[in-house]
This record gives C-alpha cells, structure tokens and sequence, in this order.
C-alpha cells in the first residue's frame, strides 16, 4: 500500500513548485500532503501561497546567520516540529546542511540534464541562459536526491525538451517548468511506494505496479 507521505517544502521566491505540490495533493493525484513550508526570505511569495493554503510556514532569513552551519540548524528545528517523511527544496537558494535524520529524504529538481549546467550560481535563468550561450540541443530537468553538495546528490529521474532556434531563456524555462510540474510528483509517488533505493551513485527504481509514463521523458 502507497504510504500518503508528509512533506515539508524549503523555498526562497515565488513559490510555484510549491503550488504545484499542493494542487496535486489537494487533487489526489499525488500521495502527499504538504504539512510545513520554510523559506529562506521573509518577502517570498511562497509564504503567501502557504497562507492562501493553510499551510505552517515560517520564514528563516538566510541573511540573519553567520554560516550554512547555523542557518541549516534553524531550518532543523521547525522541521523537527512537523515530522516530515519527505523533504523537497523547490527553489531554495541556501545550502542545506543534512542532518543525520534527514539523509536520503531530501529530494531537489534542477532545470537541466545533470551533470550538465549545474553546481553553485547556476539555477533559474542563469541555468537557461547557459544552455542558450552553449548551444546544446536538448536540455530539460532533474530531480536528484540532495547530498551536500550542490546538485551533486543521486539523479532519480530526468525528462527531456528541445532547444529550438529561436529559443530566448523564458520560452525555454516555460518548457522546462512544465516538464518539472511532472517530474517532482513523479519521483515523490516512487518514494512513497518504497521503491526508490540509493546504491551509491545510482538511484534504482524498483518493479512495482506503478511506473511512471516515461522516467526519461522522451
């Protein structure tokens, strides 16, 4: 039987993954809820979409700590509080820093194909910028379980666009967006099903009566 997991969300901006999540859980088309939010700035939409919603949030300034260390046992703390099974960083702009409880729970989607365009300073439209400048063909995203390192964690599944040619960074980032409204509730329904287990660098997606329609997206 699916376990109906608890997530809590880490967020910095707008918040649109975010309610991504809540409308598919609210709709049933995912087996979560999402119980706690944290962001990492106190004018982030994200708390605003978590008010319209109900939902616990508290915001954790970022720019109010001295190092990750600090700033990361804050987040911990509340976290704490809402027992969360799963943790998902939609747009959040810190380093984490895992605690022992959270290690293997955390899951994080980055708007390319790692391992390229990624780790520290590339995320958003820089990410998309790049993938323009270089030239690549394809692109699309990555959801990834989250070490300490940035975008570095175990892939668990990645789905595919075109780069077409008259491509600027926000007609490709609507594309790619689109593809991650799909990937994130896919990599947390193979999470609640038990069937995603880490062996080292490899994310192995075990036989179960679910399989999402494409875990590469082509």
């Amino acid at each position: 039987m699916t376990k109906r997991l608890r997530l809590a969300v880490l967020l910095s901006g707008s918040g649109t993954s975010l309610q991504n999540l809540i409308d598919r859980s609210r709709d049933g088309s995912m087996p979560a809820e999402v119980v706690v939010i944290v962001s990492s700035r106190k004018s982030a939409f994200g708390l605003t979409r978590a008010a319209d919603a109900g939902i616990p949030a508290f915001a954790v300034p970022s720019k109010d700590y001295a190092n990750w260390d600090d700033h990361s046992r804050a987040v911990t703390e509340i976290l704490d509080r809402y027992k969360p099974d799963l943790i998902i960083t939609a747009g959040y702009m810190c380093l984490y820093v895992i605690p022992p409880q959270y290690e293997g729970r955390i899951l994080n989607v980055h708007p390319a194909l790692i391992p390229a365009f990624c780790g520290k300073g590339l995320y958003g439209h820089f990410v998309h910028e790049r993938v323009l400048e270089y030239g690549v063909k394809v692109t699309g995203c990555t959801v990834h379980f989250v070490d300490r390192e940035y975008d570095n964690g175990p892939i668990v599944l990645q789905r595919v666009v075109p780069v077409l040619a008259d491509d600027t960074p926000d007609t490709l980032a609507e594309r790619v967006q689109a593809e991650e409204r799909t990937a994130m509730p896919e990599a947390i329904r193979l999470y609640a099903e038990g069937r995603l287990k880490i062996d080292g660098r490899v994310v192995r997606v075990l036989p179960g009566k679910w399989m999402p329609t494409s875990l590469c997206g082509l």
